[in-house]
């Protein structure tokens, strides 16, 4: 509550210097104050009250519920943001008294909110818990301040606040000590290092960010603290963002009778590979999906079953299921109904769920299979079939990489040019704002609830003449903002699933990486008025960009290695 009523003061004192026609320079330092100050509450604010959270710090893009087809715009920290930096126009001034008042009243909100509500234990190390995982995936990667950047300093401030809430648990507890230690010398090294381009990110979480991770599951462990009971990707029980088992592939299923198994998997294989799903029996899944390409076909776009080339590229299956959305246009939900979208399209498989579900009842080697991966059937039900292929694909998931390996301790895993690369894929270049690590999709960390779409204005061609005519999202949901909109896909084993983007129109990532430090379809002079992607230049140099490219190497899987 201190804190509280010490930003609703910072709050107040940024509306004076507003009202009272201040310098940029005072506005900018006061700005930062609250949202210093801001970050010492955020771990709860986020955490117990997000709805209000996204309008207090959210990013400066149209909240939309497409259930509705409705929109909300945005407030908060980085609208103000946008009125102030990195130029400030007096005109502003109502604008930005408006938002401040806004402000004021969430805060208000959430003060009388955390007055009638009781925590308990096992909430308070869930939210400090999840608030470490914000700090590594949304504060150093300057999501949450896209154009000041003051995020380096801001994470120290976010760290520091560990102790105090662990302090009225236990501060006798033998890893409460050490939590102290650590968080006041990562919050000193932000201070000491806080220039957001040259930010060791690699180091930090290594040295810092992922032994207070561990010191905390230590500290619950010791307290006897259980975990708090939710659905999450994210499992409960791990020790840090890095962990091999870290996420949880049931977290997008529709229900329990749908979760993972191995002999589903297995199943799901057989089904994935076998051509008779298709109406001419001519095309199977995997005709479209090669595992030696990590699931993709290495096509510029698909072709139809006719020999037509479709209009977009076929994206990896790996890490698939770690994402509440499936295909470019994110229309499906689920892995079950994308695999029946594909299957009763006729330009891809033309088949028909009824006609192999009849199959599958005459082949008693498939319903020896079913009854071993469905037992408490007597038979194989047509949704059997389509969970069979989704735990397939929920299988592909391995992070084993080189990258996997390096955050997990093996420091020679990565050379000092990945190491950079990494430093700038979650700074300078600021691909860590839409790829969030470590699954590196549009799936939004760290509740990893919710897959985003991006609008970055890709070109119809690599020589960049004009915009690619697909409009995306907008087919299935008439929305302004989501002209040209795409789900943000997993950069994980991207050198082996080339050429890239929606239309499959870039073939290195050397041209990916141009295309982006040019500032997207914005920077190359295309008109795409709701891009999302900041479409100033990144001004990476060559031997920057040539980092970033190694980077992205080191994601690759260890069997396409």
């Amino acid at each position: 509550m201190i804190y509280l009523n010490k930003l609703n003061n910072e709050i107040i004192e940024l509306e004076k210097f507003v009202n009272n026609n201040s310098s940029q320079k005072e506005i900018l330092e006061q700005f930062k104050k609250c949202r210093l100050t801001y970050k010492k509450v955020e771990w709860a604010i986020e955490y117990f009250i997000p709805d209000t959270a996204r309008f207090m710090n959210g990013p400066a893009l149209d909240e939309m519920e497409l259930e509705e087809n409705k929109s909300f715009e945005p407030h908060g920290f980085q609208v103000i943001e946008e009125m102030i930096y990195p130029e400030y126009s007096i005109e502003n001034k109502k604008d930005i008294i408006r938002e401040l008042r806004i402000f004021q009243s969430n805060v208000k909100q959430v003060t009388s909110t955390f007055e009638v509500i009781t925590i308990s234990d096992d909430y308070v190390l869930d939210a400090i818990e999840q608030n470490v995982f914000r700090v590594i995936t949304l504060g150093i990667t300057g999501f949450d301040s896209p154009i000041l950047q003051s995020s380096i300093l801001e994470a120290g401030e976010s760290l520091i606040v560990i102790p105090e809430s662990l302090e009225k648990i236990n501060s006798n507890n033998k890893s409460f000590s050490e939590i102290k230690k650590l968080t006041q010398k990562a919050k000193n090294y932000c201070s000491e290092n806080n220039n957001f381009n040259s930010f060791n990110r690699a180091f930090f979480i290594t040295e810092y960010l992922n032994p207070i991770s561990k010191k905390i599951k230590a500290f619950q462990k010791e307290e006897n603290i259980k975990n708090v009971k939710k659905t999450s990707p994210l499992n409960a029980t791990v020790e840090t963002l890095f962990d091999k088992n870290a996420f949880d592939v049931n977290a997008f299923v529709v229900s329990n009778d749908y979760n993972f198994t191995a002999d589903k998997a297995t199943l799901g294989e057989k089904l994935f590979y076998d051509k008779s799903l298709s109406k001419n029996n001519n095309r199977s899944c995997a005709s479209c999906h090669h595992p030696e390409k990590a699931f993709t076909d290495g096509l510029k776009t698909n072709l139809s079953l006719t020999g037509i080339n479709l209009a977009r590229n076929t994206p990896t299956l790996t890490y698939a299921s770690l994402q509440n959305a499936q295909f470019w246009d994110m229309r499906q939900l689920d892995l079950e109904k994308q695999s029946v979208d594909v299957i009763q399209n006729k330009d891809e498989m033309h088949g028909s769920m009824e006609s192999i579900h009849a199959k599958i009842l005459l082949d008693q080697d498939y319903i020896k299979l079913f009854q071993k991966a469905f037992p408490k059937t007597t038979k194989p039900e047509a949704w059997q079939i389509q969970n069979a292929i989704a735990s397939y694909v929920r299988s592909l998931n391995s992070f084993d990489s080189r990258f996997d390996l390096y955050m997990r301790g093996e420091k020679n895993a990565l050379n000092n040019e990945e190491i950079e690369g990494m430093n700038l894929f979650m700074g300078k270049a600021k691909c860590a704002t839409c790829h969030f690590t470590p699954l590196f999709n549009g799936t939004v960390p760290p509740n990893y609830s919710k897959t985003e779409h991006e609008v970055i204005g890709t070109p119809a061609e690599a020589n960049g003449k004009k915009l690619s005519p697909d409009s995306g999202r907008y087919l299935y949901n008439k929305m302004p903002q989501l002209i040209g909109a795409f789900k943000t896909p997993t950069v994980r084993n991207i050198a082996i699933t080339a050429p890239y983007m929606h239309n499959g129109v870039f073939k290195t990532l050397e041209e990916v990486v141009d295309f982006y430090n040019k500032g997207g379809g914005k920077g190359l002079g295309y008109d795409v008025e709701n891009q999302t992607l900041p479409f100033d230049e990144l001004k990476l140099n060559k031997k920057e960009e040539k980092a970033l490219v190694a980077f992205m190497k080191t994601l690759t899987d260890k069997r396409y290695q």
